[in-house]
């Protein structure tokens, strides 16, 4: 494989990062086809790219190119909802279905409890469950050629939401914690129940036009991806054979506002920056936000950990969405930051979650931490 670091024109003279460089070497060698990295810090602005672009060939990922960025989509949707609760338009406390009648929802989940994952809402991508079986979301999410084959297929949220709640709750609002791509469906369309626009366009509006956020998209039902990227892959076995396919397009309504964005690890270390430094929100909310839940350190659409021997605290999320993957992190006062892209080949077994883990374990270790984590 090919291997391009470098430093970036605006920190020209930012020191050498070899720990970083080791760094995406390992990860490539564990088997990510491609990794970019940008590093924000109080020695500067560094970022580096290892691996390739595409299956085959020589080129290294692009610097700063465009990448499904999964669920880190959840804190943008988030940072909407909370920014029309400092307005007075919603309240965090009330029930969702005072804005959403017509679902039937549960009238204890909360604007809060969707946020945090505390619902109960089923999944409709799918939920492992507590025997060890995996009860099937839509066919899109549903793994193999079947997914392969659906990956055009567009939905709208509404469908996601109604299926979702024709199955049984996972438990009582309130009471428990489980990850549901469904709770930002339902997000999505509070806010567009109260703005009386698309989700997209208040995105557009409140975040990427203020924040000179050029690299990002909501893609809405279009499989097209900016240029320059990486690409992404998925692995099936049929008849016997071994298939691998180009992924990089396909139709992300199947995940919707719960991890439908595109973007680039500049645009996300602006963003990350921008809302732990306060610009986005009222610092209540802001504190509301990174306010971990004891089950799962999960906030309001940001994750907080402690990492390295002095349990230094970071504020981030994470996603992947088929052969793509972002990396996003910020101290809480956003003065240092990492945001990362991988591209890899993606299968039913989840083959690379191991080493999708391991990287991130190693660079936030790297970064935050003071070495390996």
């Amino acid at each position: 494989m090919s291997e391009s670091l470098s430093a970036t024109k605006h920190s020209a003279a930012a020191p050498d990062r070899p720990e970083l460089r080791e760094a995406l070497r390992e990860i490539v060698d564990s088997g990510i086809a491609g990794v970019q990295l940008r590093v924000h810090d109080e020695r500067g602005e560094w970022t580096g790219s290892a691996g390739v672009a595409e299956r085959g060939g020589a080129a290294g990922p692009p610097l700063d190119g465009h990448v499904r960025i999964g669920s880190n989509t959840k804190t943008f949707t988030a940072t909407v909802v909370l920014q029309l609760v400092a307005e007075g338009r919603i309240a965090l406390d009330t029930p969702a279905a005072d804005c959403l009648p017509a679902f039937g929802l549960d009238r204890r989940i909360t604007v809060r409890m969707l946020l945090q994952h505390t619902s109960g809402v089923f999944n409709h991508t799918g939920e492992l469950l507590e025997d060890g079986t995996v009860a099937p979301g839509i066919p899109s999410t549903i793994a193999g050629r079947e997914w392969v084959e659906n990956r055009f297929t567009s939905y709208r949220p509404e469908e996601l939401v109604r299926l979702s709640l024709s199955k049984p709750a996972r438990f009582e609002p309130g009471t428990g914690w489980s990850y549901s791509n469904t709770n930002y469906v339902l997000a999505r369309l509070l806010i567009e129940k109260v703005t009386g626009r698309s989700c997209a366009k208040e995105t557009q509006e409140r975040i990427l036009g203020p924040l000179g956020l050029s690299g990002t998209v909501v893609p809405g039902t279009s499989p097209e991806i900016p240029e320059p990227y990486a690409h992404a892959y998925y692995r099936y076995e049929d008849a016997g054979r071994q298939e691998i396919v180009d992924v990089t397009r396909h139709n992300p309504s199947w995940i919707s506002a719960g991890g439908d964005m595109i973007s680039t690890t500049r645009d996300l270390h602006t963003f990350i920056s921008a809302l732990t430094g306060g610009r986005l929100l009222p610092d209540p909310l802001l504190a509301e936000m990174r306010t971990p839940h004891a089950m799962s350190g999960f906030g309001l659409g940001l994750r907080v950990q402690e990492v390295g021997e002095d349990g230094a605290t970071v504020l981030f999320h994470n996603g992947g969405a088929a052969g793509h993957a972002a990396l996003m992190y910020s101290t809480p006062d956003g003065s240092r930051t990492l945001t990362a892209a991988l591209n890899y080949v993606d299968d039913a077994a989840m083959s690379l979650a191991g080493a999708f883990h391991k990287a991130q374990e190693r660079l936030v270790g790297e970064v935050f931490g003071g070495g390996r984590a």
